[in-house]
């Protein structure tokens, strides 16, 4: 779920207007944590959505090396998690993850950016550098599901929505599974962006 925060749910541009600078993508380290979590419970809490740092944390371990943070030198400021996972199926956010399961379908489970950074690209910036990743790892095709209304964010970044796909019931009843099909090379990414309108998504 989420974009500069879940694939999911819309949230308003919030916080101060003042690009951020300094910050950088790197791998989730054991010291995240707490951050992370807390980052998620303010998201999803209010959507009644929130799963838990143990969840949280199971997600990662499935698959270390395409769950990312954003870090402004202090810690995380946002984060990104994704894991291999079936096409047309995703997580059960009441369940940890055991281990991962083999397929070419990379699913974009969640990804949230601070409230005060929202509206900065951040989450495009995340999206882009999980893409490059996934296109390196000879991933096939990114999926997501989006929550709080966000389809149509997520259809303008070339997601297609599935909605014969059934989902759990602890996603809500207006989630709605999306996929995208990666290109064979990633596009350059651009060193700046316009404000991103919307910072959260579940997956």
């Amino acid at each position: 779920m989420g974009a500069d925060a879940p694939a999911g749910a819309p949230s308003g541009i919030r916080g101060s207007r003042t690009r951020p600078s300094g910050i950088r993508i790197r791998h989730i380290a054991d010291g995240d944590w707490d951050r992370v979590a807390a980052l998620e419970a303010e998201v999803y809490t209010p959507l009644g959505l929130s799963e838990g740092r143990a969840a949280l944390e199971s997600r990662a371990r499935a698959s270390p090396g395409t769950c990312f943070v954003l870090d402004d030198g202090r810690g995380a400021v946002g984060y990104v998690l994704a894991l291999p996972y079936p096409l047309f199926q995703c997580p059960e956010l009441s369940r940890d993850e055991g281990a991962a399961l083999p397929s070419r379908n990379l699913h974009l489970h969640d990804l949230v950016v601070a409230g005060a950074l929202r509206g900065h690209g951040l989450a495009r910036r995340l999206l882009r550098h999980l893409s490059a990743t996934a296109r390196s790892r000879t991933y096939e095709r990114i999926s997501l599901v989006a929550v709080g209304g966000s389809d149509t964010y997520w259809a303008a970044r070339g997601f297609a929505a599935h909605p014969e796909v059934p989902l759990p019931d602890g996603y809500g009843p207006d989630a709605l599974y999306m996929s995208l099909p990666l290109a064979a090379t990633a596009p350059p990414a651009a060193p700046h962006q316009a404000p991103d309108p919307q910072e959260r998504r579940r997956g």
